[in-house]
C-alpha cells in the first residue's frame, strides 16, 4: 500500500457504520495498515429495526473477531433459520410456506422439482429440506457443543440492532483500534477535482481522509446532500413506503422463541414478527396510498393481541418509520462511498439491508485502493456491482407479491398486474412455468439470491411448473427425499429447544475454534 492513501473516515455509526469500520480495520488495519476513524453525532438516533440477518453475518462477525456467545448475551440475539410466509398465496392461507436458509438436499445435482411434482400434496420446502420441521418444532440450529459460528442447520441471527451497534463499537475501539469521534459534522470541504478533502466538525475541526464512507442513514449526508446523487425510485414495483414498529414482551419468561421471521400478509401490506430472547419485534409494512396510519396501527395491535402480547404492552402507539424505497444511482463518487441506508433501502422483506452492508464492506476491504487510479476503478466496479444487486433484490421481493392470488384489495391486484412487474420477472416467470429456476438464470458467482430461493418462493406461492415426463432423475430425487426425511428425524431428535439453547449459551458460552 502506497503512503498517503491509507486514511478512512466512516461518517455515522449504527450497525452499518460499525460493521464497515470493523471489517476494514480487521482486514487492513494494524501496524503499517490503514487508519480507520468513525465520526458520529451524539444526537442522531439509530432507526433500530433491522433485526434480521443472513447466514453471511456469521462469517463477517467471525472475521472481525467477536465472540458469538457475547453476541447472544449483549445483543439480545437469537438464531434465525429462514422466513415463514403466511397469507401470501390467498387471504385464507393460515399454514404458509417456508424459505429456509438450508439449500434443498441434492440442489444443483438432481432434478428435485420433477420429483416433487410426482409427490401428491407435498409442500416443496418440507420435502427437500429438513429445516422447516426444525422451525416448526421450535428447535435451535446447533447444539451447545457446536463451536462458535459453526452450524448443524444453516442460520443467521435475530438481534437488537441498536445493541448490535453498541456491541460493535466497543469491539472496534477496544480491539481493532478504530478511532471514535463523537462530534457534529458542520460542512464538507471539497478539493479542486471534486473529491472530499475534509469534513468540518464542531469540536474536532477538520477531519481529513483519503476515503469517506457515508453511513449517515436516510439523511445521506455525503452522497445525497453533498454530491446530490439521485435515487432510483422503486415504488413503481414495490409499493410499501411506511412501517409501524412495536416491541412487546412475551406472555411468560419461558415462552418459546421463534427461530424464523414470520411475515403475515395483510390487505395492504404485511406484518413482521421477530423473536428475541427478551421480547418480540413486530412491524406493519404498508402502502400509504392504500392504507391509513390508523388502520395499519389497528391491524398491528390486533395481530399483537391475537399472538399473545400482554394487553398492558399495547397502550403506547407504534412508532412510525417513513420508508424511501430506492437506491442511489451511484453509491461511489470520487472518494466517497455510501453504505447502508445512505446508499439505498427497499423494504424489510427478506432482510436484505444488513447483508448489503456486509457485501459493501467486504468489497472495500478486498479491493482497497493504493492510489487514485485504483480508486476510480474500484468506484466503477462498485457501482456496477451494487446496481445489479439492487435490481436483483427488487426482482426477488416483487416475486413474493406478483405470485399472490389474493383478491381482497386493489393493493394485491396491482401487485399482480404485469405492468408493475420488473422486466426480468416478465421474462422469467413464463419460463419458470416450464423450467425450474436454475444457475442459468443467475449467472454471477455472488448472486443475491440463488435459484433455490426462487424455487422456495415460487412453489411455496403455489406455482406448479409443467411436469416433464420421461426426464431422467426421478429415482435420484426420491432418494434425496428419503435422505432428507432421515436427516429431519435426526435433527428433531438431537437439536435442543431454541430458548433452552440461548439460555445455555448465555450462561456457559460456546466452544471456540
Amino acid at each position: 500500500m502506497r503512503p498517503g492513501f491509507r486514511r478512512v473516515l466512516v461518517v455515522g455509526g449504527g450497525s452499518a457504520g460499525w460493521l464497515t469500520a470493523g471489517v476494514l480495520a480487521s482486514q487492513l488495519g494494524g501496524e503499517g495498515g490503514i487508519e480507520v476513524s468513525l465520526v458520529e453525532s451524539p444526537d442522531q438516533p439509530a432507526i433500530g429495526v433491522g433485526e434480521g440477518t443472513w447466514p453471511s453475518m456469521r462469517d463477517t462477525l467471525r472475521r472481525i473477531g467477536v465472540s458469538e456467545a457475547d453476541l447472544v448475551r449483549e445483543c439480545d440475539a437469537a438464531f434465525k433459520q429462514g422466513s415463514k410466509f403466511i397469507g401470501w398465496t390467498e387471504a385464507s392461507d393460515t399454514l404458509g410456506y417456508y424459505h429456509p436458509f438450508s439449500l434443498p438436499h441434492g440442489h444443483g445435482e438432481v432434478d428435485l422439482v420433477n420429483g416433487w411434482l410426482r409427490q401428491e400434496g407435498a409442500a416443496f420446502a418440507h420435502l427437500v429440506s429438513a429445516q422447516p420441521a426444525v422451525c416448526e418444532a421450535g428447535l435451535g440450529p446447533k447444539q451447545l457443543a457446536t463451536p462458535e459460528f459453526a452450524a448443524v442447520a444453516n442460520y443467521g441471527y435475530h438481534l437488537d440492532a441498536v445493541k448490535l451497534g453498541i456491541f460493535l463499537r466497543r469491539h472496534c475501539v477496544e480491539r481493532l483500534g478504530v478511532r471514535h469521534i463523537v462530534d457534529h459534522v458542520l460542512a464538507v470541504d471539497s478539493a479542486e477535482d471534486g473529491r472530499i478533502a475534509a469534513l468540518q466538525t464542531r469540536a474536532s475541526g477538520a477531519l481529513a481522509a483519503d476515503l469517506f464512507v457515508d453511513c449517515t442513514g436516510l439523511r445521506s449526508l455525503l452522497i445525497g446532500q453533498h454530491f446530490n446523487v439521485p435515487r432510483i425510485d422503486c415504488t413503481p414495483w414495490l409499493f410499501n413506503d411506511r412501517a409501524l414498529a412495536l416491541q412487546v414482551p412475551y406472555a411468560r419468561p419461558d415462552s418459546p422463541v421463534a427461530c424464523q421471521t414470520t411475515a403475515t400478509a395483510q390487505s395492504e401490506g404485511w406484518i413482521w414478527d421477530i423473536g428475541l430472547p427478551t421480547r418480540r419485534g413486530l412491524g406493519h409494512v404498508y402502502s400509504s396510498q392504500d392504507c391509513s396510519e390508523d388502520a395499519a396501527a389497528a391491524r398491528l395491535v390486533d395481530y399483537a393481541r391475537r399472538t399473545g402480547a400482554p394487553a398492558d404492552s399495547l397502550q403506547s402507539p407504534p412508532r412510525l418509520i417513513r420508508l424511501e424505497p430506492g437506491y442511489r444511482r451511484e453509491a461511489f463518487v470520487h472518494n466517497c462511498v455510501a453504505v447502508g441506508l445512505a446508499g439505498g433501502f427497499v423494504e424489510p422483506l427478506e432482510a436484505s439491508s444488513l447483508v448489503m452492508v456486509e457485501m459493501a464492506a467486504a468489497m472495500l476491504a478486498e479491493q482497497f485502493p493504493s492510489d487514485r487510479d485504483d480508486l476510480a476503478l474500484l468506484a466503477r466496479r462498485f457501482n456496477e456491482s451494487f446496481r445489479y444487486r439492487w435490481q436483483r433484490v427488487i426482482d426477488f421481493l416483487k416475486l413474493h407479491y406478483a405470485m399472490s392470488r389474493r383478491e381482497d384489495s386493489d393493493y394485491w391486484r396491482r401487485h399482480r398486474d404485469r405492468q408493475t412487474w420488473t422486466d426480468a420477472l416478465r421474462e422469467q416467470v413464463p419460463h419458470w412455468r416450464r423450467q425450474p429456476p436454475s444457475r442459468y438464470d443467475f449467472p454471477r458467482i455472488d448472486e443475491m439470491f440463488p435459484s433455490a430461493s426462487y424455487q422456495y418462493v415460487l412453489y411455496g406461492m403455489g406455482l406448479r411448473p409443467d411436469a416433464r415426463p420421461g426426464r431422467p432423475g426421478v429415482a435420484q430425487a426420491e432418494h434425496c427425499f428419503t435422505e432428507t426425511a432421515a436427516l429431519r428425524r435426526r435433527w428433531l431428535g438431537g437439536l435442543p429447544a431454541h430458548r433452552a439453547l440461548l439460555n445455555d449459551i448465555a450462561e456457559r458460552g460456546l466452544p471456540r475454534h
